[in-house]
């Protein structure tokens, strides 16, 4: 299988990078057990078929191990030069708390010995208390770093408008913002789009398809109690369906999407992944990989075959304008995770 030269982005003038992006918060823990065997052979799977973008992070148990691995398997049996073909975004999400140098670059260092590299291809950086100003410290301290070679691109993960653009303003130079986006949750659509369109920042998006819930599995199917739901994922985006609107209107929403995917000889998952890489300056949209688990290679393809008109966004459009305001409910991007 190879994906159409659609299904690529030139990120950055060094990084050419797959729209869909492999997430592996799936192997930190909370969505089952992971093999490591299986989970690097699946790698190569993914790569092959043309996915050769991973999303990451220090805290998501062994992630950063598994692309260590990865890169050593992948050196021993196609050469050095494969490793052109693969890039791999990690986060770092410290404590707040005082800055140093010394502090910022210990924790660099541990994320480059595990995916052993001597560079990273992008530090997307998440900060818990924004009243603790020691953020602004540590985005300085890595942009050295980065200055030094250890980081090669700078990003965020979960900051709002107002403090992406403190950071703009600081003239640090973000490359991207991770942030929650999908046809349930659109509050990028409010601020965060504008402003990064401005400043020429992409989004990752993760959320999109709602850990699974917005798929075929769940269409015309009773409300699930919390102890139906196997995942971390599914519990999480259950309870972001509930502020949006609650069950009956999401059943509304899974009809609406059936209908048109099926007009288009796709799932329900292609259209809400197609929908929200459509937006302004939607770089690529994380789907969780649940390595050697279950996997959605050929599914995830067929986005990239997929081409929404008009009437599909309204059919979508009329669905949203019935549920409720996350972003009054809520706040902006990633301001659930600071209330």
């Amino acid at each position: 299988m190879t994906l159409p030269v659609e299904s690529r982005l030139q990120f950055t003038p060094d990084l050419n990078i797959c729209r869909i992006l492999n997430g592996m918060w799936q192997v930190s823990g909370g969505h089952g057990s992971i093999n490591p065997k299986a989970a690097i052979q699946t790698m190569f799977d993914y790569l092959d078929a043309g996915f050769t973008t991973w999303d990451l992070a220090d805290h998501y148990g062994p992630a950063e191990d598994f692309i260590g691995e990865f890169r050593r398997q992948l050196i021993a049996n196609r050469g050095k030069e494969a490793l052109a073909n693969l890039q791999a975004f990690t986060k770092w999400v410290p404590r707040p708390g005082k800055m140093t140098k010394k502090l910022v670059e210990e924790n660099i260092d541990i994320s480059l010995r595990r995916m052993d590299v001597e560079s990273l291809d992008l530090m997307q950086f998440h900060w818990w208390e924004y009243q603790d100003k020691n953020y602004l410290e540590a985005l300085k301290y890595m942009a050295e770093l980065q200055t030094e070679g250890k980081i090669k691109h700078l990003a965020l993960t979960n900051f709002d408008t107002e403090h992406l653009k403190i950071i703009v303003d600081a003239g640090i130079k973000i490359v991207s913002n991770q942030v929650q986006f999908s046809l349930v949750d659109r509050r990028p659509e409010i601020n965060m789009v504008q402003f990064c369109q401005q400043h020429d920042i992409k989004l990752f998006t993760y959320g999109t398809v709602c850990g699974g819930l917005l798929s075929e599995k769940y269409l015309d199917k009773p409300e699930p109690g919390r102890f139906d739901l196997g995942t971390a994922s599914l519990r999480k985006y259950k309870n972001i369906i509930d502020a949006w609107g609650g069950w009956r209107l999401f059943q509304e929403l899974l009809s609406t999407l059936k209908q048109i995917a099926d007009q288009h000889g796709v799932s329900i998952s292609n259209v809400a992944v197609r929908y929200i890489l459509d937006k302004p300056t939607v770089g690529g949209v994380i789907v969780g990989a649940r390595l050697g688990v279950s996997e959605h290679i050929q599914d995830n393809a067929k986005v990239f075959t997929l081409t929404l008109n008009a009437e599909d966004g309204d059919r979508i459009d009329t669905i949203s304008h019935k549920s409720r305001d996350l972003y009054e409910l809520i706040g902006d991007c990633g301001d659930e995770y600071r209330r």
